[in-house]
């Protein structure tokens, strides 16, 4: 062998191991997203805990996912992303250990936290380390690769963790990570190459403004049902954190090297879709947290047909993104992203309007799941194409931040409308709550739809590597977004 052919050899070798090892990796913080949603109500009968605790172990990991994503990946810019990933990693499995092991929902709330911290720092980084380790002109199939697994990982969510709180346990959703986690570690010290970023100043203040101003919001939409919207508690949480986003954004306009630049937002573009993004989030993510608990509490199904029966929505972008990213090809993303985002909210109204206590769900699922893939498939290419190239990293992360403040929000803001109008005391009471809830997301998914068509209309077909849009980087769900990050 050659002196050139071995070369090309070692380099094949390791952006194999880069691509298993980031996809693994990526896999596992998408999962988490959604893999306890059909646990929540094992959770309940075995921790206790009322309503605003079950918001919390999804959206103390979503929460600080968001806030510290764009963070994590200045971290690893800095001081080495291979080191950061190791960190980040290590994070993530010791607090899924610790998730599985907690003896109260309160440390399970604090375990749900720390998971999401680690994922912050670990997740941006899996598709930077790819970058390098893949040459570039086989970066769209490794960026399709990595893109389909996360897909996978956010579709089965639900199942796997309805099958597992079945079968086994629900600790066991937890547990799945660490043997991961663990096998991963000696794996990427040892077969990820080091790389480092432009070295730019960390923005800490405008992390401390937005991870203050949004635990405030979500804490004070929490607690608003239980402690009243008028209690001093809830006001003040609301108040301080209304108050540091604003002081968030001015910081963006001011600083010098600021985490989120403002000056983004004067692009129609980019201010179109990171709305819509956004919206999107709050009506899908509030939805599903409702619809799991629905599904098992008050049709009566197991975790495991819980979860299958939601794979008509959470799956549905497996078989139709593809088709939405040829679309998109043709008549640009604008039209196929409102034309999902609409049939998305139609298909969220159609549940809210049957759902009763035994009322069949399929065709509300279904548009909905084929509405969720005519928007992720071209999304990321939309945010794409509305930054310059060397803005790129910035702008993904920040539309992928805002997807994921977006579902916390949305728990909070449905689960309080749930809370006002009924409750788990009775089937019809959980219904009564349920059906304005669902009607508020539709609403809302409804408003990300008019908020994509204030995007411009393409004039000519954006360039660009085929990971940076299309079906192969954003094919399916709320972390495709990452193959453009970084």
């Amino acid at each position: 062998m050659s002196q050139q052919d071995a070369r090309q050899h070692a380099r094949g070798g390791g952006m194999a191991w880069a691509l298993v090892i980031t996809s693994v990796a990526g896999f596992m913080a998408a999962l988490d997203n959604l893999v306890v949603t059909t646990a929540l109500p094992s959770i309940r009968e075995d921790l206790g805990g009322a309503l605003h605790d079950l918001e919390w172990t999804v959206s103390a990991y979503t929460l600080t996912f968001a806030v510290l994503l764009m963070f994590g990946a200045a971290l690893g810019d800095r001081f080495g992303r291979r080191r950061l990933f190791l960190v980040g990693l290590t994070v993530f499995t010791g607090a899924s250990a610790a998730a599985a092991m907690a003896p109260g929902i309160d440390s399970l709330i604090a375990a749900r936290a720390v998971q999401g911290i680690g994922a912050a720092i670990m997740m941006p980084l899996t598709l930077t380390l790819l970058t390098a380790a893949v040459p570039a002109e086989r970066r769209g199939m490794a960026y399709g690769i990595w893109g389909a697994v996360n897909g996978l990982a956010v579709a089965s969510g639900p199942l796997v963790g309805g099958s597992l709180t079945e079968h086994v346990s629900w600790q066991w959703i937890f547990w799945l990570n660490v043997p991961l986690g663990l096998a991963l570690l000696p794996l990427a010290r040892l077969r990820l190459a080091e790389s480092h970023g432009t070295g730019a100043p960390l923005d800490i203040p405008g992390t401390l403004l937005a991870s203050g101003g949004l635990f405030g919001i979500v804490y004070g939409l929490v607690r608003g049902p239980v402690d009243g919207w008028t209690g001093a508690v809830v006001l003040t949480a609301l108040f301080v954190g209304a108050a540091l986003l604003a002081g968030f954004v001015l910081h963006g306009t001011r600083a010098r090297n600021p985490m989120l630049p403002m000056r983004l937002f004067r692009s129609r573009a980019f201010a179109g879709v990171n709305a819509a993004s956004l919206l999107m989030f709050l009506g899908m993510f509030g939805s599903i947290f409702l619809l799991s608990q629905y599904m098992q509490g008050v049709l009566g199904h197991s975790p495991t047909e819980a979860g299958l029966r939601m794979l008509p929505w959470t799956g549905m972008p497996m078989l139709v993104a593809p088709i939405a990213g040829l679309l998109s090809d043709r008549v640009g993303g604008r039209p196929v992203v409102a034309a999902g985002l609409f049939l998305q909210a139609a298909g969220l109204a159609h549940l809210a309007y049957v759902v009763t206590a035994d009322a069949a769900q399929l065709p509300g699922l279904i548009i909905s799941g084929i509405g969720m893939a005519l928007y992720f498939a071209p999304a990321s290419a939309l945010v794409m194409s509305s930054v310059t190239a060397k803005e790129q990293g910035i702008a993904s992360g920040a539309n992928n931040a805002l997807r994921e403040v977006g579902g916390a929000l949305g728990i909070a803001v449905m689960s309080s409308i749930f809370a006002a109008q009924g409750g788990y005391e009775s089937a019809q009471f959980f219904v009564d709550g349920l059906r304005p809830a669902v009607a508020v997301g539709a609403g809302v998914v409804a408003l990300a739809g008019v908020a994509a068509l204030l995007i411009p209309a393409r004039r000519t077909t954006p360039a660009g590597p085929p990971g940076a849009g299309g079906t192969t980087a954003s094919g399916t769900s709320t972390t495709t977004e990452y193959a453009t990050t970084g």
